[in-house]
Order: C-alpha cells, then structure tokens, then sequence
C-alpha cells in the first residue's frame, strides 16, 4: 500500500512594503526624521497598520453558509499599495460617464532632469506648474487651425517615479481624439460640429515639445520674480537672480522630452489604462521580491534593455528614502481635468458633443475591466465563500495602540511638504 503524498508546503505570506516599514521604519526615522514633512511621517506610519489590529475592524459572517471572517480597517493613505483597489473602482464607475467614442491619445510630459531638484525642493508649485504648463500647451496647440482647430479633453495623472524609485516627475495625459470646433471659442456662440484628428495621429511632438519648454521655463521665472522658489543646498546658488537668469537660459538649449503613444483603441482601452495608471502607487507590493535584515529587492522594468525586468537591491533605509520621496504634498490634487472635461460645465459639453457625434449614451462596465478579484473588493456585500449576498457585520472590534517609533503626527501638526 502506498504512503500518503506529503502535505504541501504553506506558501509564504506575501511581502508588502508594509513589511519594510514595521522592520526598518524606526532606524529610518532615526536617520532621515528631521527632514521628513508631515505628509510623509503620515504615510509610513499609515502604511504600517494598514490592514492590521492597530486601526480595529469588524466580524463579518455569511447568512447563508455561516462564513466568519475578521476585516482589519484599511488606513485609506492613498499612498499605500493596500487601499487603491475600491477607490480606483469607485473613481472608474465615475469616469466611465464621461468617455466618448472616439480615438484616445496618450501623451506624457517629462521635465528634464536638470530641473528635478528645483521641483524636489518646491514640490507643490512645481508640481502645479507643470499641470497648467502640460494643459495650456496641448489647448493652445490643438486650437490652432494649422494642426487641429479643436477645444480637446483631457485628463492628465501625476507620477513622480522611474522604475526604481529614483525621482522622475512626469505626467500622464490622456486626450480625446478631437474636439468641440474652436472657431466659435470667445464669440459666446455654440459650435457646431465635431473636428476629428487624423487617424492614428493628434499634435505634432516637436511642436508640443517647444511650446512646453517655453510655458514651464516662463512660469519658473514668474514664480522667482514673485520670490516663491526656494533654493537649498546645491542649488542655493540660484538664489542670485543674474545665477537663476544664466541657468534658465541654459534650459532652453536641451530639447524636453513629450512622448505620444499610439491611440487607444476605444473608451474601453482608455478604462483599462485609467485603472492601471490613475491611482497607481510608488510601488506596488507585488513587485517585491525579497525582504530581509540585509536589504530589500524588487522587480523593475529595465527600459534600455526593451523592457526586461530586472531585480533592483537596496538597503532598507534606502529604500524607504526612496519611496518616501514620492509621498505628495498633503492635500495635492493628482488627477485634474481639463477642456472639455473640465469640471465647470462638463455636463453641458459632453451632452454637446454625444449629439455631435449622434451618440446619446456610452454604457461600460467596470467590473469586466477591473477583473473579479477588484469587482469584489468592491462591492464587500457578497460573501468570499459562497458570493450570497448576506455578508454581515456581526462584532465590532477596536483600535490598539500605534506600531511602537511610527506614530503618526498629531493632525495639527505643520506640513513642511
């Protein structure tokens, strides 16, 4: 008679970057503290109890098979890898409502590296600038009847890193294929018709590309003129406005990079990218490959090798340097919308444009896009095990104590961010 098969080997709990916080959180703050803006201190010390005891919870059971199971509160810090899921599903039904069938572009605006220390040390207002600098120069582009003639829509999505951590500012646009025709902007009458761009082609990068460099560049100067830059170490030099004119002048002689994609197929692709990209963290904890005494590895994209991945190795407390880098400004808007999409008459404008294109209504659905396993964080109605829909609360469970060296500041203390 044969022996039974050995029991399989419990899978390991999967690595979150949680993990590296609870582990190394205390020595970095030991080394980088003093430096740290409130924003941040709130991040790692949300991020550490995210999902656990500390911030309490509740017993769920299922009325109709008798499923009981303990949900820790989320810390809902929108830089944590753990909390995007209902959020970006929630923000997407949104969406959804406001895509148009037509052609989608995706352009991204990357500031140069020269100028990644001056926005590091002025986050909040170079982060700003380069929304309102990327908006105007694909508006004022694309109204020009010599490329397109269009009052377009845009949606434009800050990321602030490189694959491996390193601080990279750039922004996402997706833009609609068209647009609203701009020969009635200003003379208070409606348009009349629908100017649809090449196929497979929006806005000339070149052009793009120049007309970006000359608005950031003009706003800086603007800013410095006003005195609200700041300049700190090796940059404290700039504070002398003949050094600030000499390095400004010196940006304009490199060319600034603005990269169009190939179109998105349809609203339904643009969903997929918008819930891929648009509530996207530093880091997501599926990339983490091993966390230990000696350091932390994980999965980057090596883009001058075609996109290989490769294994990134870091000290711990550098690599919480890194990722504490990418902590936003408390309060900073990330995702902004513009032209036809604005906020401000948006609905007025999309109905417009539907009966322009004779399309009345545009039905999606999310769920199908985020996957099953998104769906149903979604909607925690329905029981894991059995998917009835009587999941219920039946026990309360209350907060702990903070994870001992990462208390979170009180609520009034100052952002330095």
């Amino acid at each position: 008679m044969s022996e039974p098969a050995p029991a399989p080997e419990p899978l390991p709990p999967p690595l979150e970057v949680a993990d590296i916080v609870r582990a190394h959180g205390a020595a970095f703050l030991a080394r980088y503290g003093p430096g740290l803006s409130t924003a941040q201190r709130r991040a790692l010390a949300d991020v550490a109890v995210c999902r656990t005891a500390a911030l309490g919870g509740h017993v769920q059971r299922c009325g109709a098979c008798g499923h009981e199971a303990i949900a820790y509160n989320s810390c809902r810090n929108r830089h944590c890898p753990k909390c995007q899921g209902s959020r970006t599903a929630a923000w997407l039904r949104r969406e959804a409502s406001f895509l148009l069938p037509v052609e989608y572009y995706h352009v991204v605006f990357t500031l140069p590296s020269a100028l990644a220390e001056l926005v590091w040390q002025n986050q909040r207002l170079g982060y700003t600038l380069l929304f309102r600098a990327a908006q105007e120069t694909l508006r004022e582009v694309a109204a020009d009847p010599k490329h397109l003639g269009a009052q377009v829509g845009l949606l434009a999505v800050l990321h602030t890193w490189g694959q491996d951590l390193h601080y990279h500012p750039h922004l996402h646009v997706v833009a609609t294929g068209g647009g609203l025709a701009s020969d009635a902007a200003g003379t208070g009458t409606t348009p009349t018709r629908w100017v649809a761009c090449r196929p497979g082609f929006f806005l000339p990068v070149r052009v793009l590309s120049r007309v970006f460099r000359g608005k950031y560049l003009a706003f800086v100067r603007q800013a410095q003129v006003a005195g609200k830059l700041s300049f700190h170490g090796a940059l404290a030099g700039l504070a002398d406005a003949a050094a600030f004119a000499a390095w400004r002048r010196a940006q304009y002689r490199s060319d600034w990079i603005v990269y169009a994609k190939p179109p998105f197929g349809g609203p339904e692709q643009v969903l997929k990218y918008l819930a891929r990209y648009t509530h996207r963290v530093a880091l997501s904890n599926r990339r983490l490959v091993r966390v230990a005494e000696d350091g932390v590895e994980f999965t980057a994209k090596d883009y001058a090798a075609g996109g290989r991945r490769r294994v990134v190795r870091l000290p711990a407390e550098e690599f919480l340097r890194r990722w504490v880098q990418h902590v936003l400004p408390r309060g900073f808007v990330k995702i902004r919308h513009y032209g036809l999409l604005a906020n401000r008459h948006r609905t007025e404008r999309l109905t417009l444009c539907r009966a322009l294109l004779a399309v009345w209504t545009l039905a999606q659905v999310v769920v199908g896009i985020l996957g099953p396993e998104e769906a149903r964080r979604s909607d925690p109605r329905h029981c894991p095990a059995c998917g009835a829909a009587l999941w219920r609360v039946v026990a309360e469970l209350p907060r702990s104590a903070a994870v001992a060296g990462l208390a979170a500041p009180s609520p009034t203390a100052p952002d330095t961010s």
